[in-house]
């Protein structure tokens, strides 16, 4: 009888220790899908990132775009004034 009730502790033990793995094998998968949901997060935010960062190159494309031609016209202009001060100038 002495060996049964060694094997009964024994086993106590190991079906204590089973379940202790068991449920900590279930918090781990927990925390993975939590992880995978912050991974889906974090991409749709980079991704979301991205085409802001791209949005706002081509805005600043635009705008060097549109700066130039506004120097180009008011050199233009400009020119056009010296021209006239000129000929009024040589004119008399």
């Amino acid at each position: 009888m002495v060996i049964s009730s060694e094997l009964e502790i024994i086993r106590q033990d190991f079906d204590r220790r089973n379940a202790d793995l068991e449920k900590k094998i279930g918090q781990m998968e927990e925390k993975k899908v939590n992880l995978r949901l912050d991974i889906d997060v974090q991409k749709l935010e980079t991704e979301k990132l991205r085409k802001g960062k791209n949005k706002v190159e081509e805005e600043l494309d635009s705008l060097k775009t549109d700066y130039k031609k506004l120097r180009l016209s008011m050199r233009t202009v400009g020119d056009a004034y010296a021209k006239r001060g000129f000929r009024k100038e040589f004119v008399r």
